[in-house]
């Protein structure tokens, strides 16, 4: 589907549309990945567009609409300088849900009770707000903000049923979800760890795991370093002191610290 440059008729109508509007028009044509919709008030040419993603929840794709059928979507994004305008039917299916989570703030906290864990994620079902019509719970936390410390499974973290209190970082209008960290309502390790060590120091850590470019050695409790290697290497790796594996008690030494990245870097210590 080919873009049109916009005119200055065209810009001048998307100047007054917003995020959050409420659009309405006809479809004027459907591909697998988009609908193109004449919008109300200007008709010289399609200027809305749906993306697969914001189509429905509760349909698919090439169900959602027709050529020369009446669709209402929300306005997600404007551009009046490409003549484009995204829209969510999505958004329009459910206003409730939608007004519940433009209403959120960063740094909210909210509470609720693990619904379900998946294998990309933690879903949430909120105390207040509504349902979603399609997640088990609107609140979404993915699995680096489950914790500040490194888990093999996020049982040791949460499980079905325990009550969550969790930070509000966005509203993924993707999803239609609030993701939320459960990390940022505990205390980082990372900061009073490195106030208390210095490049060169020589530390005592586990090694807890092997990937090609290194070896991940714990040396506090929430706290891993990195000691690259210099190729792909396979299990085991050469140390200072011989072989090393996972869960071995080992001898690194500091040679880089960054804590706004969080980030430790670690070296075998001289033979």
């Amino acid at each position: 589907m080919g873009e049109v440059s916009a005119g200055p008729a065209a810009r001048a109508f998307l100047a007054a549309i917003r995020v959050g509007d409420l659009c309405h028009g006809t479809v004027a044509a459907v591909t697998r990945s988009e609908v193109s919709v004449t919008l109300d008030g200007f008709a010289g040419h399609p200027l809305g567009r749906v993306g697969e993603p914001d189509g429905s929840w509760r349909r698919r794709f090439a169900e959602i609409a027709v050529v020369g059928q009446r669709v209402s979507g929300e306005v997600i994004a404007v551009d009046p300088e490409a003549g484009r305008v995204r829209l969510s039917m999505a958004a329009a299916e459910s206003p409730e849900l939608w007004a519940f989570l433009k209403r959120l703030r960063r740094g909210e906290i909210l509470a609720g009770t693990v619904a379900s864990v998946e294998r990309f994620g933690v879903f949430v079902e909120l105390d207040d707000g509504p349902e979603h019509p399609v997640y088990p719970g609107v609140g979404f936390i993915t699995y680096p903000e489950l914790s500040w410390r490194r888990f093999d499974a996020v049982s040791e973290v949460v499980e079905v049923g325990q009550r969550v209190s969790c930070e509000f970082l966005q509203f993924d209008t993707w999803n239609g979800e609030a993701r939320l960290s459960l990390r940022a309502t505990r205390p980082d390790p990372f900061p009073a760890f490195a106030d208390g060590v210095a490049v060169g120091q020589t530390l005592r850590g586990r090694v807890t795991k092997l990937v090609p470019f290194g070896v991940f050695v714990q040396v506090a409790d929430g706290i891993e370093g990195l000691v690259p290697l210099p190729g792909v290497r396979a299990e085991p790796v050469s140390a200072a002191g011989g072989i090393v594996r996972t869960g071995d008690e080992v001898s690194v030494m500091v040679t880089a610290l960054d804590p706004h990245k969080r980030r430790l870097t670690l070296s075998w210590p001289p033979a």
